[in-house]
């Protein structure tokens, strides 16, 4: 009897062992399917995520292109007499009357802006390719004026708060436009175009003229 019992016993133990090993099995299968699913939401998560942070097409737009409208005078006679300008003095108006280094201000903060202007063109995201294409394109032009309003710029303001012989002043000007006009023109009409294109495609109301 006692025998019995005690095979008994063994049988219902190993059923039990059957049962555990089947439910081990299912959840090892639910959790791989889990994981599966999870990773797939992840990736999804990702990318919703990384679109959230996608600027929109207006403020892309304004930063990486129209924002280079303060520039478009460089290496022209028009800038050097901007330059010019803020030294110039009247003897018959007193208020004219100047500290002597207003020109040279007047280039620190244009660089100063355009060093902020370049940061924040750098941390637009360019998730296309034809934004890609745009703040390469608008990160090279700054890249291109900052150096010579650093040097050439620089020196030429000091020739005007200095109130320098107008020869050596219109000299350096020129030496500026020969220089890198021309190569300037060529980067800022390529970027315009560009610019153009990225409007009409999102339905940007730009007045290009």
């Amino acid at each position: 009897m006692k025998f019995k019992q005690a095979m008994n016993l063994i049988k219902s133990i190993l059923n039990i062992n059957q049962k555990t090993l089947k439910s081990i099995k299912i959840m090892k299968n639910i959790s791989k399917t889990l994981t599966q699913y999870g990773a797939l939401a992840l990736l999804v998560i990702l990318s919703w995520s990384m679109q959230s942070c996608t600027e929109p097409a207006d403020k892309f737009f304004a930063t990486a292109i129209l924002n280079t409208n303060t520039i478009s005078d460089f290496a022209t006679p028009t800038l050097a007499k901007h330059i010019e300008a803020e030294a110039k003095e009247f003897p018959d108006i007193p208020s004219s009357k100047k500290n002597g280094d207003e020109a040279g201000k007047m280039i620190q903060n244009n660089i100063l802006y355009m060093e902020k202007s370049l940061s924040d063109i750098k941390a637009l995201s360019a998730n296309s390719d034809d934004r890609k294409a745009i703040k390469e394109k608008s990160i090279t032009l700054y890249e291109f004026v900052i150096p010579v309003y650093k040097n050439e710029y620089t020196n030429y303001a000091k020739l005007c708060d200095s109130k320098a012989d107008e020869t050596q002043k219109e000299a350096l000007a020129q030496s500026i436009e020969q220089k890198y006009g021309s190569t300037f023109e060529k980067m800022y009409i390529d970027l315009m175009e560009t610019g153009k294109t990225f409007a009409t495609e999102n339905k940007l109301n730009v007045d290009w003229n």
